[in-house]
């Protein structure tokens, strides 16, 4: 009887071992992504002064309404484009920007304005060769104003029509951000 209550006291121990190693809380996953600021800077190709356009909206969708800094374009010129993507609703702000260029095969810019005469075309590819945006090329015609929108889309179809050539109509997807702004080409 004495062998079987040491038997019988090593396997409680070892239960009690095994099962109180155990992590019983859950993973945490990494949380999405919060975009609160959108900066488009578009330099002059030739040469000159950056126009920076700032899209800022630190309470998100509703509530305060977002703070634009839009700029002037000239005319006939060529502007190289880069976007940076800020979460400025913690301090210091995270700069999400990497991030979401390690995840281009699941975003997508696109670009839209009814100013006649300005278009954007992509200036960089995802890891699969796909379009995607955070490098872009803006043309200018004649004078005229207008807008420009710039949307990011997380998980777009990037083989449905026209997607590829940056029409957002078919995309799918869920915007992270979109930010609008006035325009004046001069």
């Amino acid at each position: 009887m004495k062998s079987s209550q040491i038997y019988f006291f090593i396997l409680i121990v070892f239960c009690l071992g095994h099962f109180s190693c155990r992590d019983v809380e859950p993973e945490m996953s990494t949380p999405p992504e919060f975009i609160t600021t959108l900066i488009y800077t578009l330099t002059p190709v030739n040469g000159g002064d950056p126009v920076i356009l700032t899209y800022r909206d630190l309470d998100g969708d509703g509530g305060d309404a977002p703070i634009v800094t839009s700029g002037a374009l000239a005319a006939n010129l060529r502007y190289s484009g880069s976007v940076r993507l800020l979460d400025e609703s913690v301090l210091p702000a995270i700069d999400v920007t990497l991030e979401i260029d390690e995840e281009g095969d699941d975003h997508q810019f696109f670009f839209s304005s009814n100013i006649t005469g300005l278009s954007v075309s992509y200036a960089d590819t995802d890891d699969n060769g796909n379009r995607f945006g955070l490098l872009s090329n803006l043309t200018t015609n004649n004078a005229g104003n207008g807008t420009l929108m710039v949307t990011l889309i997380h998980e777009p179809e990037k083989f449905a029509a026209s997607v590829s050539n940056g029409d957002v109509t078919n995309a799918g997807g869920q915007i992270d951000i979109a930010a609008k702004f006035d325009i004046v080409v001069q």
